[in-house]
């Protein structure tokens, strides 16, 4: 951050930046931060840092060397932590990127909180629908499109931007502030959960807090999130014959792969959503009448999520049904088939092997090894019922744990405390549909207390094409974050 002059004004400090816009310092408590750095942005999102992409692993590197550089900048304390290799496909292996910690203060009175981001990308090219060069930031009316830009490079330089300021100001930050930021997060964040377990008892030994935003509000509205599903992720394979066949002359014949594959999948979920495998719905935890008001009470319109997503009908005509449904219970979708003909055309082949691929997002209640036990055990049965000679192999790949966290706990009183002196609004407290195995890893070995704390705004477009964040949303986002280092510095207070 540039700046140029340091004034006082009734005993507020007001610290403008290059471009005029005044920072204010007022009762121990940064009010307004709105010079952020686009510049930085806008070199973070030219880098390809896409961890899914081995030819793109230099790139990686050079990420994770600017991240660890920045935050040296500014006066943090330091390492790169070497987190080992990576076994590729071929058998050969390559260096994950390091992981770059950073700590901010070592005052035993303070509360220290952990902050977490990644600074990888998922995969983008112009010709898969942008409309502008995905690792050029271009602002187009108040919104920085570019990837990475929400998911999760603008809100990790947002609370480096929130060190720097009390940083820029000379004032002492109220909390001890450590950073852990990794680059292989759209991956499975290879490597991060050993060094998790080894850095228990040092790196961690005195946080407090651990706050990670990788997650966006649900609608205009601030939100808080408390909540994320897991995932178990399952290959299901059908083998037949030893080559593929011609249809012409082996059809009629020959029970075919696919068939099977097809017959067993259906069996999976039914047309209203309903999962048929015995045991997953049961062990569901009830919506409670304390759960329900607080979803009754969330901004969101049925009618913007539809037209959002281009459908006409959805699987729940009420808002808390729709919610929960997204939320709170388990859910089955059908990823793709490998091995079957899907190129432009027509071919008139029988596969001789096919792998469905799909999974079920896990909740509450719900434990993976259970759960693979029970898809195993009912996918065999219903193969069984068909007498194919073919052969059903089934392996669940992924098992991520859902997370959960206690929104009535101190820290999410500091999160809506934040938000309101920030934005004057009440936040929504929310969970995500989605899988942040991290926050899970990060609970059951350190045992500390976890927030979600987004910034990135409903319609940002994570994973997709022209994936943006609001300025707006980052500048304020910063004030927010801001603001919450100071509520969290009181709570002892509470």
């Amino acid at each position: 951050m540039q700046h140029n002059q340091l004034q006082i004004v009734e005993n507020a400090v007001v610290y403008l930046s290059s471009d005029k816009t005044p920072l204010f310092f007022s009762d121990g408590l940064v009010l307004s931060a709105q010079a952020v750095d686009e510049e930085r942005v806008l070199q973070w999102i030219a880098v390809e840092s896409d961890s899914s992409d081995v030819t793109k692993r230099s790139d990686l590197h050079r990420m994770m060397d600017m991240t660890a550089e920045k935050l040296r900048l500014i006066g943090g304390s330091v390492e790169m932590v070497d987190v080992g290799t990576q076994t590729l496909p071929n058998g050969s292996s390559i260096a994950l990127p390091k992981v770059v910690t950073a700590r901010f203060g070592e005052d035993p009175s303070k509360r220290t909180v952990c902050v977490y981001g990644h600074v990888d990308v998922q995969p983008a090219k112009k010709e898969d629908g942008w409309a502008t060069d995905p690792y050029e930031l271009t602002d187009i009316d108040g919104n920085l499109y570019g990837r990475g830009a929400s998911d999760n490079k603008a809100p990790v330089l947002a609370w480096i931007h929130t060190v720097e300021v009390y940083k820029a100001l000379n004032i002492d930050l109220p909390v001890n502030v450590k950073f852990i930021i990794e680059g292989m997060e759209e991956t499975g964040s290879n490597g991060l959960d050993d060094m998790i377990v080894a850095q228990k008892d040092s790196f961690f030994s005195d946080v407090d807090y651990i706050i990670i935003s990788d997650c966006v509000w649900l609608s205009k509205r601030p939100a808080l999130t408390y909540g994320t599903r897991g995932n178990c992720y399952f290959f299901a394979e059908v083998e037949g014959p030893k080559k593929d066949l011609h249809s012409g002359v082996y059809g009629g014949t020959v029970m075919e792969p696919m068939t099977d594959l097809i017959g067993i999948l259906d069996k999976l979920i039914s047309p209203s959503g309903k999962i048929l495998i015995p045991g997953i719905r049961e062990a569901v935890a009830h919506l409670s009448d304390e759960e329900w008001k607080m979803y009754q009470d969330i901004e969101f319109d049925l009618e913007s999520y539809k037209r959002e997503i281009g459908l006409s009908q959805l699987m729940y005509s009420n808002k808390v049904d729709l919610l929960a449904h997204r939320w709170r219970h388990p859910t089955v979708s059908i990823h793709g088939i490998e091995g079957a003909f899907s190129s432009p055309g027509t071919k008139t082949v029988i596969p001789a092997k096919v792998i469905a691929k799909f999974s079920i997002r896990q909740v509450p209640n719900m434990d993976p090894a259970m759960v693979e036990k029970q898809v195993t055990d009912y996918l065999h049965s219903v193969f069984a019922k068909r007498k194919s000679p073919n052969k059903l192999n089934v392996t669940m790949v992924i098992g991520a744990k859902p997370w959960l966290a206690d929104p009535k706990h101190p820290l999410y009183e500091a999160g809506k405390a934040a938000v309101k002196r920030v934005f004057a609004v009440e936040p929504d407290l929310i969970r995500e549909g989605g899988t942040i195995p991290i926050a899970r890893s990060f609970q059951d070995v350190t045992g500390k207390s976890i927030i979600m704390l987004p910034i990135g705004g409903f319609d940002d477009g994570l994973h997709s094409q022209n994936e943006k964040i609001s300025r707006y949303n980052y500048m304020e986002g910063t004030k927010l974050f801001i603001a919450f280092l100071h509520e969290v510095s009181q709570m002892e207070k509470h």
